[in-house]
């Protein structure tokens, strides 16, 4: 049976420890976490099992297993160190059998994305960021067709658009929306970026430095890689779609807790085909993954034992390329989940008519 293997690591300390070492993740502090983290080696999680390609009947089993380190702490040390870590955790996979190594949250993101820990080991990788990009633009458009938002209408955001995911994401919006900002930290990149996509863009293209902007847009898709949330409740309209793909998360608690007129989803939650069982809760109901896991899984049906999405430089082919992978085995875009609960049509229509009362007010 061909195998994979699926690199996690603590994003919210105290909660993602506690669900493998409820006692650690109950007595140790954030902070005594994160220090502990830079001394432990990698660990195993659980195996994988049930996952049958819908087109072929053949099936897969995988692992997860854990780099310990926690997304400070990646930040804090060298990165060589950090390297190190996520290469040693390879290594172990290596050892499992696995045929093909996804990298999850910030092991995909550190310094070049993948391209030194798969020069280091023999067992090809991938970020698992082509697929990420394909379901976080279906996301938003499903999104928007839930609240009843005219797509070619439709002012739309990216946040973090100059960075691997935003960009293609950008490139993939521009073909229909009736205007998109793109938003970041460098004007000089944001420039860049516009210019490229006037070439075959629909959309009016704006940029900005500011958050402030967010205040224009009706659908916004988050993808920075900052440690600390940098969407806050006084950003945004009512009515509006906020799709935060980052992890950590971009978008603040606080959002959902005082703005019952805006829609908050993550990044996007993928139905993972045949009787899966990831033997470990992650924070997805059963029979769901993540896109960056369903990458990783997908290319393990399909035979693709090869370096797959890595580096900076995402291309729109590989997405397409992936995407009709994905669907040929059965993988699709499932429901949608805020801050780790299941959206409901109730609470999309309660979202809606709190949205028409604030514009009513306003």
């Amino acid at each position: 049976m061909d195998t994979f293997a699926f690199i996690i690591h603590p994003i919210d300390p105290k909660r993602d420890v506690s669900r493998k070492y409820p006692l650690l993740g109950k007595i140790l502090t954030e902070r005594q976490i994160d220090f502990f983290s830079t001394f432990f080696p990698p660990v195993y999680i659980s195996e994988i099992t049930g996952i049958t390609s819908q087109a072929t009947g053949k099936e897969v089993r995988g692992w997860f297993i854990a780099c310990p380190y926690t997304p400070r702490r990646m930040l804090e040390l060298p990165e060589r160190t950090v390297y190190r870590k996520i290469i040693e955790t390879g290594r172990f996979a290596e050892k499992l059998g696995a045929k093909i190594l996804g990298l999850g949250a910030f092991t995909s993101v550190i310094g070049d994305a993948g391209l030194t820990v798969a020069r280091a080991l023999d067992l090809p990788v991938t970020t698992g960021d082509s697929y990420t990009v394909a379901i976080a633009v279906q996301a938003v458009r499903e999104a928007a067709r839930v609240m009843e938002i005219p797509f070619r209408q439709a002012t739309v955001a990216v946040v973090g658009a100059t960075g691997s995911i935003g960009r293609v994401c950008a490139e993939l919006l521009a073909d229909d929306a009736q205007r998109l900002l793109l938003i970041g930290r460098r004007e000089d990149a944001l420039e860049a970026l516009r210019d490229r996509l006037r070439v075959r863009a629909r959309s009016e293209l704006a940029t900005s430095t500011s958050m402030g902007v967010l205040a224009e847009a009706d659908l916004i898709l988050t993808v920075t890689s900052a440690v600390h949330e940098v969407i806050r409740p006084a950003d945004l309209r009512p009515g509006c779609v906020v799709c935060d793909v980052a992890r950590p998360r971009d978008v603040s608690a606080m959002v959902a807790a005082v703005r019952d007129d805006i829609l908050v989803i993550d990044g996007g939650m993928v139905d993972v085909p045949g009787p899966v069982d990831f033997h470990f809760n992650f924070g997805f109901p059963p029979g769901k993954a993540y896109a960056c896991m369903a990458e990783t899984i997908a290319l393990a049906l399909e035979g693709r034992f090869e370096d797959y999405t890595l580096g900076k430089n995402i291309t729109r082919q590989r997405v397409e390329e992936i995407t009709a992978i994905a669907e040929k085995h059965g993988f699709r875009l499932s429901g949608f989940r805020s801050f780790e609960r299941e959206v409901t049509e109730e609470q999309i229509e309660s979202v809606r008519k709190r949205a028409r009362q604030a514009r009513n007010r306003n």
